[in-house]
């Protein structure tokens, strides 16, 4: 499970896909799910505010919970909340930054057998395994740009593009031909 559906998190999401993975995502913004379900064609997604996530869950795991929830946020209050959706062995990633601490039960977590990771950089592997699948047409890096402004149009465009509610993805400027 992918927790956060901005560009970072999706991208966690086609390569978990890439990997094998059965890929759920996990987002308040219903345009960002929306996206990923018509664009990038994921099959099962949550918005927290309208579904029970943990029988959701239940439901899509048939009772095993996710062995993998990726933390793509960097929302204090998700990374602390999804310690409880690790099936019994699962990982958690934490790729979203965020300043506060880190608060969980430990029993809860013990008991799972779980194990906690962060990610933050990239080797030179990495970054030639992501050419690799945009050069295999396993990616279509295209797919996430969703507003093109004109320069001259940033300065009025651009605090738009910072709403949280809205449906960007990525945004490019053009320079005028």
């Amino acid at each position: 499970m992918v927790i956060g559906t901005g560009p970072i998190g999706i991208a966690a999401a086609e390569f978990a896909r890439i990997a094998g993975g059965n890929v759920i995502l996990m987002d308040v913004n219903s345009k960002r799910l929306d996206f990923c379900v018509d664009t990038l064609g994921f099959n099962h997604t949550i918005n927290p505010l309208t579904q029970d996530v943990n029988q959701t869950l239940k439901h899509i795991t048939n009772g095993d919970m996710p062995t993998v929830v990726i933390d793509a946020t960097g929302n204090q209050k998700a990374i602390n909340g999804a310690f409880q959706y690790l099936a019994h062995g699962g990982r958690y990633v934490l790729i979203g930054l965020q300043s506060g601490e880190i608060t969980f039960s430990h029993p809860e977590f013990h008991k799972r057998e779980s194990t906690l990771m962060s990610s933050r950089n990239a080797t030179k592997s990495d970054f030639d395994f992501v050419i690799s699948c945009i050069e295999n047409q396993l990616i279509d890096p295209e797919k996430y740009i969703t507003n093109t402004l004109q320069f001259e149009d940033v300065k009025d465009q651009f605090p738009g593009l910072l709403q949280a509610n809205t449906d960007v993805i990525k945004a490019i400027i053009k320079m005028k031909e």
